[in-house]
């Protein structure tokens, strides 16, 4: 894991070797084991790299890294996870290795398949390869987008790196905030575009694409895309037998082999452990896995470590469930109790390393666990990131759910499954509310804008309505427009929660959050084999009779602890933010809403921000959310374009 820079000038200009180390220096956090450059100035081109050593800790895994011939070279940061296989391959094909590395792999594999080598690989990446001979640059990015890739592309010159703020350590690119994803953000909560960001003129490469960049311009193209589940909803028989226990099979055995595969390491491996289904499936697999003793390349310190967030406050506290788990695995319990007094210190420097807006103080919960993974010596965590939305652990996924089955008319699957909806799930809504919003999903998609607005969903009402007016977009047309011929309702909510909005800005906290401590954080569940599997059953494998992540609960029986296998609540690592902002950070943050530069911000109507603020103080209403946004974008603007 690492933090990669790189300038291309095609004028061939020489590079500013001191601007290219300052881009690279100022990652130094994702890589303090080394670092490096390699400069062509015939070309124009500039690569910077900084090292965290998790795979052959020796010299031989410096970067940039050239082939044998000195022709392509790489900057590169992730974990193929399936570099050995892939190297006793390459290798039957004569190539030659000089080091243990998956960074070669990627050189080699390059050499052998070109564009294509991005099929073969199993793991996170975002790496830049020039390639002299062919004269052109080829950047590629994972196909969830663990890792990240943002560029400029300013007509006769290209920068790329890790994080924005490498990019803005060039002070001729303007610093411009892209007001229409503010919006997105205060109105929605929205806070990953895929291609934009808030800097305009700044863009990410999006998941599963790469980059071809050459004299003749910039080609951005997608290599790997999820298909939509098959809809064999209507056949509750096989879905209750010998299917189900078919598909819970294969799922263990593909989950267990992702897992096996990110315990590869020349460092310790760890585990984060909320004490929900993910995390914990994690662990225990994990236990199993260095049990039996696996692969030489498996590092381990003398006893499995697991590092948790824990609340005083019951409602958000998920210690029985941790100890459950602790107790069957007998790994070593390591907690942090996230505090409020201490968060208004530390946002700042989350904000820093977060580059963007993020959505809630859960950030906080999780940059707490990684900075004590980080005391305890750790380089490399597990974590379950992802799960929710591949196995519809959401509980907005029974309202898409209803409204595929009232619009396939499988009257007799509606029916049991709201009856079980009601019964079974612990957070249910009134039914009143159920039915509007199974209904408001079935309305045509060009009628959803009014419909939104006649119920007040468009926008809350503490907007100033100038910047609405300017900046004002749907948000039920912007996201059902991003996957609207895949499959159902049902596949839709998962293929967009999984590959446009939802999953894309958590693994965007995940990965700032743990290389703020160069921890490099690894997530099983998004191996692409499990994922195009899941995607693959009938929804009852997701959700069956007012039950979730039904697949995992039946592949991890005899495993997990019956106590988290069957437990029907989601938390994960939540904060309680709507108890902290009615009492002991009140004052904080009346004092931000009361200043002069956040009333001087044309984004908001003061006088209903003040009014909002009362409600929730009260206890009359919880505007944690909406708080949280307010404070955040605050400090975000204060530190990135007031400095």
């Amino acid at each position: 894991m690492c933090g990669i820079a790189g300038r291309v000038h095609f004028d061939r200009q020489p590079i500013n070797r001191a601007l290219l180390r300052r881009m690279t220096d100022i990652q130094a956090h994702r890589g303090p084991d080394g670092e490096g450059y390699y400069f062509d100035d015939t070309a124009g081109l500039g690569l910077g790299h900084r090292r965290l050593s998790i795979i052959d800790l020796s010299e031989a895994g410096h970067q940039p890294m050239g082939n044998e011939d000195g022709t392509i070279w790489i900057t590169y940061n992730g974990e193929v996870y399936n570099y050995l296989e892939l190297r006793r391959e390459l290798k039957a094909k004569g190539h030659v290795f000089k080091s243990q590395t998956d960074t070669e792999v990627v050189i080699h594999a390059y050499e052998e398949w070109g564009e294509e080598c991005l099929q073969y690989f199993n793991g996170m990446w975002s790496f830049a390869i020039w390639d002299s001979t062919k004269q052109h640059l080829f950047c590629a990015r994972d196909r969830f987008g663990i890792k990240p890739f943002y560029y400029f592309y300013g007509g006769r010159r290209f920068l790329f790196a890790s994080e924005i703020k490498a990019l803005l350590e060039d002070r001729t690119i303007d610093r411009k905030l892209n007001e229409r994803l503010v919006y997105g953000y205060l109105a929605f909560g929205i806070c990953e575009h895929l291609s934009e960001t808030f800097f305009s003129g700044i863009q990410q490469l999006p998941p599963a694409h790469y980059l071809v960049l050459n004299h003749a311009g910039i080609h951005v193209n997608r290599y790997w895309d999820l298909e939509p589940a098959c809809r064999d909803q209507d056949r509750p028989s096989k879905a209750n037998g010998h299917d189900a226990e078919e598909y819970a099979r294969q799922f263990y055995h593909l989950l267990r082999d992702s897992v096996r595969l990110r315990l590869r390491s020349d460092v310790p491996v760890g585990t984060c452990l909320s004490g929900g289904l993910d995390s914990s499936s994690i662990v225990c697999l994990m236990r199993d896995l260095l049990s039996e003793g696996g692969e030489k390349s498996f590092r381990i310190t003398e006893r499995l470590k697991t590092f948790s967030s824990c609340f005083d406050e019951q409602k958000y506290d998920e210690r029985d469930f941790i100890q459950a788990v602790l107790q069957k695995t007998r790994a070593e319990e390591n907690l942090v109790f996230p505090s409020p007094h201490e968060l208004f210190d530390v946002i700042p420097k989350m904000i820093w390393h977060q580059d963007e807006p993020f959505e809630s103080t859960s950030i906080y919960a999780q940059w707490n666990v990684m900075k004590l993974a980080r005391e305890k010596g750790m380089k490399v965590l597990l974590d379950g990131q992802g799960g929710d939305e591949l196995l519809a652990g959401y509980s907005d996924y029974y309202f898409s759910l209803f409204a595929d089955l009232f619009a396939t008319i499988s009257w007799r699957s509606l029916v049991e499954e709201m009856t079980d909806y009601f019964r079974s799930y612990p957070h249910r809504l009134p039914m009143w509310m159920v039915v509007l919003r199974t209904v408001f999903l079935l309305v045509p998609q060009s009628l959803q804008p009014s419909s939104r607005r006649l119920l007040g969903l468009d926008k809350p009402n503490w907007l100033a309505a100038d910047f609405v007016a300017a900046h004002g977009f749907d948000r039920g047309a912007s996201i059902n427009g991003a996957a609207s011929s895949r499959g159902g309702y049902f596949d839709r909510h998962l293929y967009r929660r999984l590959a446009v909005f939802g999953l894309p800005s958590l693994l965007r906290y995940e990965d700032r959050d743990s290389m703020a401590f160069s921890i490099e954080a690894r997530v099983p569940f998004l191996d692409h084999r499990l994922v195009e599997f899941v995607f693959s059953l009938p929804y009852r494998q997701k959700i069956h009779r007012g039950v979730t992540k039904v697949i995992l609960r039946n592949a991890m029986k005899g495993t997990l602890p019956e106590k988290v296998r069957t437990r029907a609540d989601k938390m994960g690592f939540a904060t309680p933010e709507d108890i902290w902002f009615r009492t002991t950070l009140k004052e904080e943050v009346k004092a931000l809403i009361s200043d002069g530069s956040f009333r001087r911000r044309r984004y908001f109507d003061i006088e209903r921000v003040e009014k909002e603020f009362e409600l929730h103080c009260s206890g009359r209403k919880n505007s944690s959310g909406d708080i949280w946004r307010w404070i955040n974008l605050e400090l975000w603007l204060q530190t990135f374009f007031e400095t």
